[in-house]
């Protein structure tokens, strides 16, 4: 599924209740995030729709290094030819992107968030706990990365000790990747908050690094898991700090 220009010239696509964003410009196309295996087709349909050609990807960009945020990213790197971004404390994930740190036994979550199974069971589908290892990538840590959309990175540690947000300042929006989601593909709580702690190392750091978020000012929140948050980066901040973790 593509939604079209959630804000000015940017895309969300989306595929087993996870987001990945198409951001252009004059020179091109930035893929933030890569979903999960599947989502490969869904790539190329969503780059049909909004009348570009796969030969117009010139990067992809990683918010964090998650399974359900890899899934095609070594067959765009491979494939499409194009560099990998990835935060410096988050390139040990890529390769390994199961070995990720959490506070709270998975199983937990699977025994009791009854709602949140037809999630799971689309994720399994998917193959999303099945992403290639990315064999090479490009390390960030801030400033404006040098790519179509030039977002500049926010560093919002928490969910994994490398998460970065995307700000478009020119654009009025922020892709937050899961600092905060819309949806908590663990419990199906409806956001904006955390993700519960069978996929966040430290809670207690996410939700205070959302204190960089909210200065971007941005109208527009985009994370990895739910719909556009048009309320604004500090109302979001604001309810996902009374929701707390889970």
């Amino acid at each position: 599924m593509i939604e079209p220009n959630v804000a000015e010239g940017i895309h969300r696509v989306q595929e087993a209740y996870t987001n990945f964003y198409l951001v252009e410009d004059e020179g091109g196309i930035t893929i933030v995030d890569a979903c999960v295996p599947t989502a490969w087709d869904a790539l190329h349909e969503a780059l049909r729709a909004i009348g570009r050609a796969p030969g117009d990807v010139r990067a992809l960009v990683l918010t964090h290094a998650h399974f359900d945020h890899l899934g095609f990213a070594e067959r765009a790197r491979s494939d499409l030819l194009v560099p990998v971004y990835v935060h410096e404390n988050d390139e040990p994930l890529t390769r390994h992107p199961l070995q990720y740190a959490h506070e709270r036994a998975r199983s937990r979550y699977l025994l009791t968030q009854f709602r949140a199974f037809p999630i799971v069971a689309a994720l399994v589908r998917s193959r999303a706990f099945f992403p290639p290892p990315v064999r090479e990538v490009r390390r960030y840590v801030d400033g404006t990365l040098p790519v179509p959309g030039s977002p500049q990175v926010v560093f919002t540690p928490g969910h994994t000790l490398g998460h970065c947000a995307l700000h478009f300042p020119d654009r009025d929006a922020v892709i937050a990747g899961d600092a905060v989601v819309a949806l908590d593909p663990y419990t199906a709580e409806r956001g904006p908050k955390i993700v519960a702690g069978a996929a966040t190392a430290d809670s207690a750091r996410n939700l205070a690094s959302l204190d960089a978020l909210a200065e971007t000012g941005a109208a527009t929140v985009l994370t990895g898991h739910g719909e556009a948050w048009t309320g604004g980066a500090a109302e979001a901040v604001a309810r996902a700090r009374r929701a707390g973790p889970s």
